[in-house]
């Protein structure tokens, strides 16, 4: 029979002689990442390879410190490339709804901005005052009396033909009109009609001629007033070309690298000399006396709108997070103003996204985050690969609303995008998603674990000691390291690891500081860790205490001590938030002659899962390939989860039953003080599980509670050794022969535990109860035949 093992199995300690500082003061800050050479390797082969579609997706569980890690990862590397183009937008005078981007260099684009700024003051200035010299005033009464000069020519001739014909021109309320003259005197109507009728008809003739050329002179009058203001016209552009020319030439020759800005100032020279009035009226200056000069609505079309401005970066390239990835926070959106009840926008309402402000350099996005906002996980796809930034509504694209809007013209886009997730989902994505692997072909996978080595050992109190100077905690004495190296193994799950979940540590240290404080130490101790240890566990640790009170009570029914036929106690773990518990179950086997099926209850029930029922199948095959190879295995079998209301999965369990089964085959009771987990293969080997921890400590403090017979303990699969970080009061009560661990190989070594009997006793009891229920059913099936034939007989 094999033999419990040592406490110093059950714990694997610390070695505090390599610890070689007495508190973490003295150790200095750890520069480099640990255990992330995988992951690291990743992020510089993503970041430094500049073909498309090379975006990364860093994956991980959470709390390994992926997003400090990447960006300040990101930052050590953006410190050493060039910084890239600020980009504008202004407003296109040919069609407003499509605004103009235009790059810049760094500063460039505030410059631009206060030289338009400037511009549009000093028009302000020189366009009035240029209106106000004597010379316009001059040419301009030019062009006016040269007005009247030409209509009074045309009157004064008219006249003077109307003398000759013996006609004058009279000015009426209504209008111009001819009248008869004689002796200097206009003929009054009496006289007229007392003229002979063929005078009057002459009379009326040289009327009407006249009358004709008046009507000439008339329509004549509103060209000459025409040609006259296109004169003033001119005269103004004139005017506004010498006062606006030289103040739009120094911005040309300051530019005149840009071709873009070029011919944006001459759209803008363009569209002042168009809109002359704007600077020549004394602006409703009571209205506007508080708003600066470009706030006001006749000067907004020359704002230069600042979409990416890296004035205030320190140089490189940016490093962008987006906490809120919706669309418009990506892509960016043209915003909206409401006047009198109508939505209204301009260029200057155009809002950048994540995707400008990280042009050029890196955009951090949480990967989970992303694809919960509507829309923003395909804008972000058609970004990366038409390789622009086109700010359009979701209205626009899916044809929602029909309302016009702007058309911002596109920005380029250089960019590497960072999606920081789980595992899970980068496999969803790369399986579901035919473009993911298109866009994101470099995977940054950031491991939980590292090994536990000497060397690690001290590394990982380095970053003990980094994490404590950056919250700003006390420094731990080298036995609350140990401590906390040892706890880092628990963590992992594994004696051989250490966890490097930087959150769920730096959470710990936290709290012993906490605890530390309050007895005002000036170093915290390895009871401050421990009793931050036992604080975690005890604040989720209620369901677990009302699962212990239950079996306590004996409302679930487990037994610690006595020995039963088919009847043994298995071990699940349960997962509630940041804790982990174990409790026992009772697990019982039936046994009867049968056509060879083992009955698993759970699955019967759709109870449970698919890995259960694999392993009950598994130790089916395993019965039928050790007891009966040659002969029919005339058995049926049943296996339950005594009490058990919900679902069961895994086969960590499977061990347990097949022991359970063995036993109520051969007869021989089952130790009730053992508990036992593992999974079995056909050849009967014990299968390593997880949370061995756990589950020795769960059946432990049923049996502490009951009180110890010295006859209890635990199987585990020998594969789980290396897994032991097992509390203090486990260890000693182990030490103290009160409880016990074995690590077993094969079903024979655990059964000769839970049974006091050999493996060849077992086996022997085992064979002979399956050779008799053959022989049973084979009897059974004889007296049936006879009984046949005799009715067959009688028949006849």
């Amino acid at each position: 029979m094999i033999n419990p093992l040592a406490s110093n199995q059950l714990y694997t300690a610390c070695n505090i002689d390599q610890l070689d500082f007495d508190t973490t003061d003295q150790l200095d800050d750890l520069q480099a990442i640990i255990g992330q050479d995988r992951a690291l390797k990743a992020l510089h082969l993503g970041v430094n390879i500049q073909h498309e579609g090379y975006n990364l997706f860093v994956l991980g569980p959470t709390g390994l410190g992926k997003h400090t890690v990447v960006r300040e990862y990101l930052e050590s590397q953006s410190r050493s490339r060039e910084t890239p183009p600020d980009w504008v937008y202004v407003n296109n005078f040919e069609k407003p709804s499509e605004p103009i981007a235009i790059s810049l260099t760094s500063e460039h684009a505030t410059i631009f901005r206060d030289d338009m700024h400037q511009l549009v003051e000093d028009l302000c200035s020189a366009i009035p005052s240029a209106f106000e010299t004597d010379e316009y005033h001059l040419r301009l009464q030019e062009i006016d009396d040269e007005l009247k000069k030409t209509i009074e020519s045309a009157f004064s001739t008219l006249n003077e033909e109307a003398e000759k014909s013996n006609m004058r021109l009279l000015r009426t309320p209504h209008g111009f009109a001819f009248a008869p003259v004689k002796n200097n005197e206009v003929i009054k109507p009496k006289e007229f009609d007392a003229l002979p009728e063929k005078e009057q008809r002459q009379i009326e003739a040289t009327i009407n001629g006249l009358e004709e050329k008046l009507t000439a002179i008339l329509r004549m009058q509103p060209q000459w007033q025409r040609e006259a203001r296109n004169k003033i016209k001119e005269l103004n552009r004139e005017v506004v070309m010498f006062a606006s020319g030289h103040l739009i030439d120094e911005l040309k020759n300051k530019y005149q690298y840009h071709e873009v800005i070029q011919a944006y100032l001459e759209a803008v020279q363009q569209d002042v000399i168009n809109n002359l009035q704007n600077f020549r009226r004394e602006e409703d200056a009571s209205e506007h006396m508080h708003v600066p000069l470009m706030k006001m609505p006749a000067f907004r079309r020359y704002e230069v709108n600042i979409i990416v401005d890296h004035t205030q970066h320190d140089g490189g390239v940016p490093v962008v997070f987006l906490d809120l990835p919706n669309y418009a926070n990506l892509i960016g959106a043209v915003e909206h103003t409401v006047h009198m009840g109508a939505l209204q926008t301009d260029f200057t309402l155009i809002k950048p996204g994540a995707l400008h402000q990280a042009n050029g350099g890196y955009l951090i996005i949480d990967a989970i985050k992303l694809l919960m906002q509507p829309y923003a996980w395909e804008g972000l796809k058609r970004a990366l690969f038409s390789r622009q930034i086109k700010i359009q509504s979701l209205g626009q694209i899916y044809s929602v609303v029909n309302t016009v809007s702007l058309e911002p013209e596109p920005i380029p886009l250089r960019i590497k995008v960072v999606l920081i997730g789980d595992r899970m989902l980068y496999y969803l994505l790369h399986a579901y998603d035919a473009e993911f692997k298109q866009l994101f072909k470099i995977a940054a996978d950031f491991d939980d674990r590292m090994q536990r080595t000497d060397e690690n050992q001290r590394v990982y109190a380095q970053m003990i000691a980094g994490l404590l100077h950056r919250h700003q905690l006390r420094p731990f004495e080298r036995l609350a390291v140990a401590r906390t190296i040892e706890h880092g193994a628990r963590l992992a799950g594994d004696a051989e690891k250490l966890s490097i979940n930087v959150m769920e540590i730096a959470d710990l240290l936290c709290e012993a500081d906490h605890y530390a404080g309050e007895l005002n130490q000036s170093v915290v101790k390895r009871e401050d860790v421990q009793r931050a240890i036992d604080a975690q566990i005890y604040r989720g640790d209620r369901i677990r205490t009302r699962l212990q009170e239950t079996i306590n009570r004996g409302i679930l029914m487990i037994d610690t001590d006595g020995a039963k036929v088919g009847q043994i106690n298995g071990l699940a773990v349960m997962q509630l938030g940041d804790v982990s518990f174990a409790i026992p179950s009772r697990i019982t086997a039936t046994t009867r002659l049968g056509g060879g099926k083992v009955v698993d209850i759970e699955r019967e029930t759709k109870l449970g899962g698919a890995i259960h029922s694999k392993g009950v199948l598994i130790l089916s095959s395993f019965l039928a390939e050790r007891y009966a190879k040659d002969y029919p295995l005339s058995l049926s079998a049943s296996l339950v989860f005594e009490q058990s209301y919900g679902r069961i999965e895994g086969d960590s369990a499977s061990m347990a039953e097949l022991c359970g089964l063995l036993s109520a085959l051969s007869g021989l009771p089952i130790q009730q003080g053992m508990a036992m987990t593992g999974s079995v293969n056909q050849r009967g080997e014990a299968q390593a599980i997880g949370g061995v921890n756990e589950k020795i400590e769960g059946f432990f403090d049923i049996c502490r509670f009951r009180g110890f017979t010295k006859q209890q303990g635990v199987l585990i699969p020998v594969g789980n050794m290396q897994h032991l970080m097992l509390r203090d009061d486990v260890i000693q009560a182990c030490e103290n022969g009160q409880f016990a661990i074995y690590a077993y190989s094969t079903v024979d070594e655990a059964m000769e535990v839970l049974t006091g009997e050999t493996a060849a006793q077992i086996n022997t009891r085992v064979e002979a109860r399956l050779h008799e229920l053959e022989r049973i059913r084979q009897r059974l099936r004889k007296t049936g035949k006879e009984a046949a034939n005799n009715n067959e007989k009688n028949t006849d």
